[in-house]
């Protein structure tokens, strides 16, 4: 049997996992920044500037926890949207997904920016988000930089054109 050897496999799986994970990178991308702003909105409220306080003043494995929390508890939100699939619910699924999926990144953005400072007391996590960091960078800099993504924000940037000169009148 012939075998490829393994560099060029591990090649070949890199570039897959890649793939798979651009539109959930380009989605966390897109939502973090804005939705962790919009999550500490809410820090203007006394309550929640407490909680706030507490769980930045964490340490490193109560950080570790507090930042998994959201994504155990979304996990059976996911799973009813499931259900309704199943169902032929299928707008209602969409929906719960989505619903989900802003929540969730809200939440997980703003206990990340909370809590990053003592996750990086962590020897692995100090270790390995770095280089997550710098991989994840580099990956949305090529698809920054091919030509479908050109297209895409030329056509939207035309749309916008279009847009403006259709509301005020103008060609």
């Amino acid at each position: 049997m012939n075998t490829p050897p393994r560099p060029a496999r591990r090649s070949v799986l890199r570039a897959i996992v890649t793939a798979l994970l651009v539109p959930v990178l380009l989605f966390e991308e897109w939502g973090w920044a804005p939705l962790a702003a919009l999550a500490a909105r809410l820090g203007r409220l006394p309550l929640w500037a407490r909680l706030e306080h507490k769980v930045s003043a964490l340490p490193p494995w109560g950080a570790l926890v507090v930042l998994l929390v959201p994504m155990v508890t979304l996990f059976p939100v996911k799973l009813m949207a499931l259900y309704f699939f199943g169902l032929g619910h299928f707008k209602t699924g969409v929906v719960l997904l989505i619903g989900a999926k802003i929540a969730g990144t809200a939440i997980v953005a703003r206990l990340f920016q909370l809590t990053l400072p003592a996750l990086m007391q962590l020897p692995q996590f100090a270790k390995w988000y770095p280089r997550w960091k710098a991989w994840k960078d580099r990956v949305l800099l090529q698809v920054r930089g091919s030509a479908t993504w050109r297209a895409v924000h030329a056509f939207k940037r035309d749309m916008r054109r279009w847009w403006h000169a259709l509301r005020h009148g103008t060609d």
